[in-house]
């Protein structure tokens, strides 16, 4: 069995695993009258090419993430004028809220504060915080729509 599996899969210790697998994934099932020898290899053949094409999903998401993360390490000037443009337009938003919606919002954003922790260290009650945060962040995905269409 473990022989078979590893011609699929090229690798002994994998072949080893996914024939343990076979085994424990048929004696948790029910028996059947029709059940013969082909099930169990039936069975250890499709486990191999799961195995197979899960490995492939992995090494797209691996090599999309190293990409991802080499984009991010070298941005290009223009990227950057470009974020940091945007930084301004959304700063300039925020500075345009009242001033307890912009303390809120930047506690809870930036510092992490919960809304019972904000409520408290400002002296207002929670409910006034959910509304204050709710404004802000009306303003901020009406700053972000505005964005999209550019």
């Amino acid at each position: 069995m473990v022989q078979r599996i590893s011609r699929i899969v090229d690798n002994e210790a994998e072949a080893e695993d996914l024939a343990q697998d076979t085994f424990v994934k048929l004696w948790h099932r029910q028996p059947r009258e029709d059940d013969s020898v082909g099930l169990l290899y039936r069975t250890a053949h499709n486990l191999a090419l799961d195995h197979l094409r899960a490995q492939k999903v992995r090494q797209r998401h691996q090599e999309g993430a190293q990409a991802e993360e080499q984009d991010d390490a070298h941005p290009s000037p223009e990227a950057i004028a470009a974020t940091l443009e945007r930084w301004g337009y959304l700063m300039a938003e925020l500075d345009a809220l009242p001033a307890r919606t912009r303390r809120i919002f930047l506690l809870n954003r930036v510092e992490g504060e919960t809304y019972a922790a904000i409520a408290e260290r400002l002296g207002v009650s929670v409910s006034t915080v959910e509304k204050e945060m709710m404004r802000a962040m009306r303003a901020c995905r009406q700053w972000q729509r505005r964005h999209d269409q550019e």
